[in-house]
């Protein structure tokens, strides 16, 4: 059974601490601390040692998504106290400036897949490029960016056999044509299961749609539902053939 839980800032915009509060007792085991605007980040680095996180077997924070280039190393700094952890830290790759700065984050940093409205990072030959200036770097695969940026999912496919090694964890959600997340729906359930054989078993999953508390579960079933583990009469296995074979 794949490991699921919720990033917080889908669940409270901007409020980690009740994010954690509206997980607490749904029996997720992964979960995202998100700080993706750079003013969230020092609040939350400041409050890591106050949080009741031991229900989680997996946790990952999300670096800002934008700030001023003159921040950059104060925010790599504070990032520090993640990585002394052991924690992975998620980041936008439009948002490097300085890469040494993020290579000393070795194999914690994960470079995440980005919605069409980037200038990089959306497709297997720009992720390239970026792996080459962070060759340590694991991937952290946004399933429903690669939908909005290719509905076949035949960019999906190939990113994936790129850097399957590199695949540390997922992002999971409809990202609709605004780039902004939603739930998942029964054609994101249809797209993402086109790949599903290709994602590990262990691979932990965050999900980042905005769903109400009472919600979670069922969006965690919907979840299981996109990527099974063991998918029913080979279904997936036999449409990630079929991308490949049209690649080919």
């Amino acid at each position: 059974m794949r490991p699921i839980g919720f990033s917080t800032g889908a669940l409270a915009y901007g409020d980690f601490r009740q994010g954690l509060t509206v997980l607490r007792g749904k029996h997720t085991v992964t979960v995202e601390l998100s700080a993706l605007r750079e003013k969230e980040l020092a609040p939350l680095i400041n409050a890591l040692d106050s949080l009741d996180l031991q229900d989680y077997t997996y946790i990952s924070v999300h670096a800002p998504s934008k700030f001023d280039k003159e921040h950059e190393k104060e925010i790599v700094d504070l990032l520090g106290t993640v990585a002394s952890r052991g924690w992975r830290i998620v980041l936008h790759p439009d948002a490097i400036r300085d890469v040494a700065l993020w290579n000393s984050f070795g194999a914690l940093l994960l470079i995440e897949n980005m919605d069409k409205r980037n200038i990089c990072g959306r497709t297997e030959r720009e992720l390239s490029e970026i792996f080459a200036r962070l060759p340590e770097a694991g991937l952290c695969f946004d399933i429903g960016h690669c939908r909005q940026v290719d509905p076949t999912m035949n960019e999906a496919y190939l990113i994936l056999r790129a850097f399957g090694d590199r695949l540390r964890q997922l992002h999971v959600s409809e990202v609709n044509s605004r780039s902004t997340h939603d739930p998942i729906s029964s054609a994101s359930i249809d797209a993402f299961r086109a790949v599903s054989s290709l994602i590990p078993e262990n691979i932990p999953l965050i999900l980042e749609s905005p769903v109400r508390e009472e919600d979670i579960n069922r969006e965690i079933e919907l979840a299981r539902m996109a990527l099974p583990v063991s998918p029913s009469g080979g279904r997936a296995n036999t449409r990630a053939a079929s991308l490949q074979s049209a690649i080919a």
